[in-house]
């Protein structure tokens, strides 16, 4: 009965220990995935805040309604002559700017400072990296899950201005009474920041997912602590009683 018991237990701490292994390789790459994907969605969505492609000019017609190509971004604007010549400007006052691109442009600065600091914290609370030592998991998979959290923060201040800037362009080029001149098509800058929407709410899961605390549900084992605990009180003389009868 003892040998039997002792292969119990052996055999149930070999099973628990491999589970635990698994569970950590799961764990750990999703935190690595989830942070890359969250570092490609931060470089995306500040090419996004930089890029004046948020706009277009508008083909009506299959023929451009103006001469030159208009590119509008947050920060600037740029004039596509006929000629190849390619004129850029920043706005002049950003108080004369519509409140949809005041409030676009507070949105994009936010994500970007968001993103940043999500990422130090990401990497400080990553498993992969020993910045807080080994002994530190428990801060670790903190700081990591708060990295997480704030880039799904990040992705959803992205979302907001580049989906009502979308909505704006396709409500003014559908209606009759603005001017076919100033009719525009969404610019591939939106588009990629659809991407990096994306891409910060998948990483922001995946590292907040990943991030699990260390420490999972032990399984009680079986044998073992029980032989070397001693008996005491009427239990225990009864079992010596019984002991000796035998």
């Amino acid at each position: 009965m003892n040998t039997t018991a002792v292969d119990l237990t052996e055999n149930l701490s070999i099973h628990q220990t491999r589970k635990k292994t698994e569970k950590k390789d799961i764990s750990q790459s999703a935190d690595v995935l989830g942070l890359v994907l969250a570092v490609l969605g931060w470089v995306c969505g500040a090419l996004v805040c930089a890029a004046p492609l948020w706009r277009v000019s508008a083909f009506v017609g299959g023929e451009l309604v103006i001469a030159q190509v208009v590119w509008e971004g947050l920060w600037m604007n740029c004039l596509s002559q006929t000629t190849g010549q390619i004129q850029c400007k920043t706005y002049d006052s950003t108080l004369a700017l519509p409140k949809s691109a005041q409030a676009a442009r507070g949105l994009t600065v936010l994500s970007l400072l968001l993103c940043s600091l999500a990422l130090i914290l990401g990497v400080a609370g990553a498993k992969c990296t020993h910045c807080m030592g080994d002994a530190n998991q428990a801060p670790k998979a903190q700081l990591a899950r708060i990295a997480g959290v704030l880039f799904l923060v990040a992705g959803v201040a992205y979302l907001i201005p580049i989906s009502w800037t979308a909505y704006a362009v396709i409500r003014d080029f559908y209606d009759p009474n603005v001017a076919a001149p100033l009719k525009r098509e969404l610019g591939p800058a939106l588009y990629l920041g659809w991407g990096a929407t994306v891409l910060l709410l998948l990483g922001g899961s995946l590292l907040h997912v990943g991030s699990s605390p260390p420490g999972g549900r032990v399984l009680p084992v079986f044998g073992g602590a029980a032989k070397d605990k001693p008996t005491t009180g009427a239990a225990g003389e009864g079992k010596q009683q019984e002991k000796s009868f035998v």
